[in-house]
């Protein structure tokens, strides 16, 4: 069963009431959710209050449990009383980024809260900024990070948008993610529950005394919601009691999202032709000339590329190998490449690594691996992972280039992709090159001296 997507809905509507939840059996068959696995806690809220009403429980239970918190807040929510005579957009700013420290504070008080004002509406065109600011407060060591958003299938704009960067974050920091409906539950019915789910884990964290009077507490804090602004039209509550009623429960829901497949280069292919500008700019040509330099001996069977772009590279390869495997997992990537080169010694292969690394050993042997400013796309996980089925595949020579600078919304850095291969190679290292610009580091079996100083 597909979910629906939400009607028209006010806040003000009579919606689903809270007796019809509070008799639906899904609620009690829900799998706990356990935090005995988790160090750290992300909440990301599209607007203030959305952390408490979603997760205010799971902020008190986790802070009391000495789990490390962070709140991160999407918006200023400004834009939540666009018709009031008295209070404008930077009034009301103040106003909830106030409510929400105070909320915060009230669930958890060492969380630290990230205030990110990205526009109260508009976060749909803030997504990138989004998934940069999680990756940061996440870190490289998310194995036992929890991230809550909420849920892209809530009927809100910001909501969806704020589900789809925490996802993307994630992904990149292996951090679990779960989601939390909020608007669901007024505007929707247990079937909609129930296809939201799907085959999905639907996860129910119990609270305890304490834990629910903090979260009853916390939603107090958000008065400029709960409570009229003022007498004056365009001032009425927010969240009247037929929507507070849904986040009084002594239990929070929570959903374990399907990971998006899509790549997300498809839409830097989109948009551009070239969009490292890997046939026109100096660096990439200087670096890929240094790149198949590097290679220790004069020609090779089958070589290896992952993350070929729009095949820039692959190509240079075949000046010095029989045949190129370019794999990248950006389809319209693969359709610019093979637009520009039909050579039948190039083997353009859509494949996300490791996770389709069976399909792509199915061209193996390889005799040389090239990683060329991909490794830094990999949350740390997927490439140690990679690495461990490069070590595998009997290539003997493997050679890695990435760019030094700072990779805006990716946890790690050339050096540290770097590190993660000497970890995992079985061939040792035997070129370091370091320049301003990219580090290239070559692991290799072979000598360029082809066994003796006469190249004999």
């Amino acid at each position: 069963m597909t979910p629906r997507r939400a009607p028209a809905f006010r806040h003000d509507d009579a919606g689903t009431p809270e007796s019809v939840w509070a008799s639906e059996p899904l609620l009690e068959r829900a799998d706990p959710l356990r935090l005995d696995c988790f160090d750290n806690l992300v909440v990301v809220a599209a607007h203030p209050d959305d952390e408490t009403l979603t997760a205010g429980g799971l902020i008190a239970a986790a802070s009391s449990r000495g789990i490390r918190v962070d709140v991160v807040v999407a918006t200023a929510g400004e834009a939540s009383h666009p018709a009031s005579p008295t209070h404008g957009p930077d009034d009301l700013r103040g106003i909830r980024d106030r409510e929400a420290r105070e909320a915060v504070g009230t669930l958890a008080p060492s969380a630290r809260v990230h205030s990110l004002d990205l526009g109260d509406g508009r976060l749909r065109e803030s997504v990138h900024q989004l998934v940069a600011a999680l990756v940061d407060v996440i870190g490289q060591t998310a194995g036992r990070t929890l991230v809550v958003s909420t849920c892209r299938m809530d009927g809100h704009t910001d909501h969806e948008a704020a589900g789809q960067a925490a996802a993307a974050a994630a992904w990149r920091t292996d951090a679990t993610h779960l989601e939390a409906p909020l608007w669901l539950w007024h505007w929707g019915s247990p079937e909609d529950l129930s296809a939201l789910a799907g085959d999905r884990a639907l996860l129910r964290l119990d609270l305890d005394a304490a834990a629910l009077a903090a979260k009853r507490s916390a939603m107090v804090a958000h008065a400029s919601q709960t409570t009229p602004l003022g007498s004056e039209p365009g001032n009425e509550v927010l969240l009247p009691p037929q929507v507070t009623s849904h986040f009084e429960r002594p239990f929070e829901i929570f959903v374990s999202p399907r990971h998006d497949a899509e790549s997300p280069f498809d839409e830097l292919h989109r948009l551009s032709g070239d969009p490292w500008r890997t046939r026109s700019s100096w660096y990439e040509r200087r670096k890929r000339d240094l790149t198949v330099a590097s290679l220790p001996v004069p020609r090779y069977g089958t070589v290896l590329e992952l993350g070929c772009s729009v095949g820039t590279l692959a190509r240079d390869l075949l000046e010095r190998c029989e045949k190129v495997v370019a794999v990248d997992e950006s389809a319209k990537a693969l359709e610019r490449a093979r637009r520009v080169s039909d050579s039948p010694d190039i083997d353009w292969v859509q494949a996300s690594v490791p996770e389709d690394w069976e399909r792509v050993a199915e061209r193996a042997p390889f005799d040389a691996v090239i990683l060329s400013e991909v490794g830094y796309f990999l949350s740390p996980d997927r490439l140690a992972r990679l690495a461990e089925c490069i070590a595998d595949s009997g290539a003997h020579t493997v050679v890695a280039c990435h760019w030094v600078h700072p990779v805006v919304g990716w946890p790690l850095t050339a050096r540290e992709v770097h590190r993660i291969l000497d970890e995992r190679m079985v061939v040792p290292r035997t070129v370091t090159l370091t320049d301003p610009d990219f580090d290239l580091a070559v692991w290799s079996a072979t000598s360029s001296w082809g066994g003796g100083p006469d190249g004999a």
